[in-house]
Parts: C-alpha cells; sequence; structure tokens
C-alpha cells in the first residue's frame, strides 16, 4: 500500500504519515463531518473544467463547440455554479438534473437534455425554460418534442443520438454504441437515416447535428475513431440528400480515469488533438465543412477530485482453501455509497489515511456495513496488518457515481459532501438524518379507486 498521486485528487498529499486533502487533514474532516465522507478537492475540480474547455478551443479554434458537463457523475447546486463559472454547458437526462440546474441559475441556452425515455412533462419543462439542445433518442420521440413545441411556440433545436455500431473496449453494462444496446439510432439499420428525415419534415424541430457517446471508462482512441468516421459519413450523406450541412457534432465522453496503479487518466489535449486531425481529415475526405465540435466529458472531471473516507470498524482473518490468510477490513459504509464494484467489477485503491505503519502487508479486503456477501469495496489489496477500529481509509477517484448513485440500501443513510481549498472545508450536500429517511413515510386512510 502506498500512495499514488496519480489516483488522488490534484491536491492531495501524505503528510507525517497522514493524508491531507485541499490542506486539510483526513483525521480533522472525519471528526468534523463523519464518515463516510465524500471529500471534493475544489481547485481540482475547476482546474479540470478549465483543461477539458482549453483543449477543445485550443484544437478545434472556431470550430470548437460546446464542452457538456455529463451530470450524472455527480451533480449539485454548488457544483452547477461551478460548471456555469467554469463557462462551459451542462448535460441533463432526468427532470431531476434538470431541476437542479436550474435552481444554480444555469443559463438554459447552455444545458443539452438527454435519456432515452424522456417524459412528456419533462421534454415540456425543457422546451419551456429554454434549453440549448435536446438529443432525441427514438422515433416517438421525434413526435413527442414536435408536438410539444409546437404547443409552446417554439422551434426546438435537436440532435440525434446515433448508434454507430462500434464495440468499446469496456464493461457492457457502460458500453453505449453497439447495435444490441437502449441508446439511439442505429446506422447499420438504416434506422439513423430513417429518423433524420423524419425530423427534417417537422415543422417544429431544427436538426442541428448528430451525437454519439460510445461508452465509459475507455483507455482506446479505436472506438473514438470509428464511431467519428461513422458520424461524418452520415453527415456527408445528408449534405447530398439536403444541400445542405448539419452544423455540430456531438463526440460524447468516455475518457477514462485512474483507479489503480498502472491506470492514467486521459490528457484532454491529447485526446482533443488526436480527435481534430481525424475530424478534419474525414472532412477533408468528405468534402464538408469542419462543423462545431462538442464533447461530454463527466467522469473526466468529477470522478479524480474526490476522496472517500471510511472508518474501520470491525477486522477479522479468514483461512483460504490454500492455507492462506486474508484480513476483512468492514468500514462504515459500502454497497450504498459505491455501487460500482458490485455492479461493474470496478476496482480502486485505498491508503490508511490517519497515521502512518510500519507494519507487515498483509492480504486484506476492504467490505462495507450492508447484509451482502457481495458488499465489497475493494477485493484484494495490501494493508498494513496493524489496521484496526478507529483507522480511517481513503478510497480516492470516487467523485464520479459514489453519490450520484447512492442509495439508501439498509436505511443506510446517504453521506455528506464536503469541498476543500486552501485548508477550509464546507458542506455543499448534507449528509442524511433518520428523519429524512422516515419523512416519505405515510399512514393514509384507504381510497376507494374507480
Amino acid at each position: 500500500m502506498s500512495f499514488l498521486p496519480e489516483v488522488f485528487s490534484m491536491n492531495s498529499e501524505v503528510i507525517a504519515g497522514e493524508l491531507v486533502i485541499g490542506g486539510c487533514k483526513s483525521s480533522a474532516l472525519a471528526k468534523e463531518f463523519g464518515t463516510p465522507l465524500f471529500v471534493i478537492d475544489e481547485a481540482d475540480f475547476k482546474s479540470r473544467i478549465q483543461g477539458w474547455k482549453s483543449a477543445l478551443e485550443k484544437n478545434f479554434g472556431e470550430h470548437a463547440g460546446e464542452v457538456y458537463y455529463a451530470s450524472k457523475s455527480f451533480i449539485s447546486i454548488e457544483v452547477a455554479k461551478w460548471i456555469a463559472q467554469g463557462g462551459i454547458g451542462i448535460d441533463v437526462c432526468t427532470g431531476g438534473e434538470l431541476a437542479v440546474a436550474l435552481a444554480a441559475n444555469f443559463p438554459p441556452a447552455k444545458i443539452e437534455v438527454h435519456g432515452n425515455n424522456k417524459s412528456e412533462s419533462e421534454i415540456a419543462r425543457a422546451i419551456e425554460v429554454g434549453v440549448g439542445k435536446i438529443v432525441i433518442d427514438s422515433m416517438q420521440e421525434i413526435e413527442r418534442v414536435n408536438r410539444l413545441a409546437k404547443v409552446a411556440g417554439k422551434v426546438q433545436p435537436v440532435l440525434l443520438r446515433i448508434t454507430p455500431g462500434v464495440d468499446a473496449h469496456t464493461h457492457e453494462a457502460i458500453s453505449t454504441a453497439h447495435e444490441d444496446v437502449k441508446f439511439g439510432f442505429s446506422i447499420a439499420s438504416g434506422i439513423a437515416w430513417k429518423a433524420i428525415c423524419e425530423v427534417q419534415s417537422t415543422s417544429n424541430l431544427s436538426l442541428e447535428g448528430l451525437h454519439c457517446h460510445i461508452g465509459s471508462q475507455i483507455f482506446e482512441n479505436e472506438g473514438f475513431i470509428l464511431a467519428t468516421t461513422r458520424l461524418i459519413e452520415l453527415s456527408a450523406k445528408f449534405r447530398d440528400e439536403f444541400n445542405q450541412e448539419l452544423s455540430e457534432l456531438d463526440l460524447g465522453g468516455g475518457y477514462g480515469i485512474a483507479y489503480v496503479a498502472g491506470e492514467r487518466t486521459f490528457d484532454p489535449d491529447k485526446v482533443m488533438a488526436a480527435l481534430a486531425k481525424l475530424v478534419t481529415s474525414e472532412c477533408e475526405r468528405h468534402l464538408l465543412k469542419v462543423p462545431r465540435i462538442s464533447i461530454e466529458p463527466g467522469r473526466a472531471i468529477a470522478g479524480p477530485t474526490t476522496t472517500t473516507l471510511y472508518e474501520v470498524g470491525t477486522t477479522k482473518d479468514v483461512e483460504l482453501d490454500n492455507a492462506a490468510q486474508r484480513r476483512y477490513i468492514a468500514v462504515d459504509g459500502g454497497m450504498s455509497e459505491n455501487i460500482r464494484p458490485g455492479l461493474y467489477g470496478a476496482k480502486y485503491w485505498t491508503i490508511l489515511a490517519n497515521r502512518s505503519s510500519t507494519a507487515n502487508q498483509i492480504n486484506s479486503r476492504v467490505v462495507g456495513k450492508h447484509c451482502e456477501s457481495g458488499d465489497i469495496i475493494i477485493r484484494e489489496i495490501d494493508l498494513p496488518s496493524d489496521i484496526a477500529p478507529g483507522d480511517l481509509l481513503a478510497v480516492p477517484a470516487t467523485g464520479s457515481y459514489g453519490r450520484s448513485m447512492a442509495s439508501n440500501y439498509n436505511h443506510m443513510l446517504k453521506p455528506a459532501v464536503i469541498a476543500v481549498a486552501d485548508g477550509r472545508a464546507r458542506v455543499i450536500l448534507r449528509r442524511e438524518s433518520e428523519a429524512d429517511l422516515l419523512a416519505l413515510d405515510v399512514q393514509e386512510a384507504p381510497r376507494t379507486i374507480k
């Protein structure tokens, strides 16, 4: 076990054996705010916003579109304000995510609305507030958005989500651009072209361009290259048929980040440079103008900025079949605030956060407190043999999908989220209370339903 700068946030360091994040000691944070605790390195988060924005603008110049922060990775009112202050857009995929953005006074024109099954009320609300783009995901949605835009007396700018038939090398559950998937319009089946023609026949939709997202936590460029190539081919077909060119291509996100030793977070400038070279050459090949290029990083911004602090509650040793031993280290959280190991087999790193140790390393498994044998945070890692109840463990790179996918399983309370910077800390999402859990329970007399 060792401190790995590449998986911790930018302003994390070990001082006198203790993990310090944004100038705040882990032990002091745990004492003040309790555990489990999500700790966001605020300066790192804001730096990553600018990193992706600058990379897009540097490499695409006048053709740079919008960086849309994928709010599904993690969103709160305060984070939405950081996004707005950073000058980038935001991508929402439910009415709840839209409500958070609007509560933060986020500029509606810089909001992009996603989702494979948007309700009519969600669509109507998006049109009403004037969102910049709605990404259409099905044939039925073409009719819905057009009809609701007509009711509102507006022409709604839209993108079509395209399925380019790309098998991204990632977990099946987060691969989103192959044929057998719930998202988008398939190029291979001809549905994508049918959708394009259908939108062009409407009176209250303006087709601005095409969208594609091939998956999440991707480390190789092959999938991005193939998807981009196919989208540009489809754009050329659109030009030939309708004698006009689409103004935008949204190439999604999915850029991988480091979770464990040996992994490296994608460098925004390198990614955008390679993408710009590809887009330029493909547009030249098809005699197209280079459209505005937009992207949707979420995990790549939020993921590396956050560390989860846990307190150790119990430890026990078990005998394995090969006569070896494993130390089980149980912490005060688990699958309710980090479901990814159980859901995707995701791997994480951890270190002893509150002190240094010279004890021998022992084969360990970090588990939660839920009534599930699959409640495992880290399946196998070498940790100091003297870790004991009361010690703190820090799990880095939990900014994406930790708090966002958190649940109340076993009626656990969702952890607080705090932002740290320059030795100061503040709560941006408070810890749930038992009163919050009980507030939804009602005592209601039976009613006759006809």
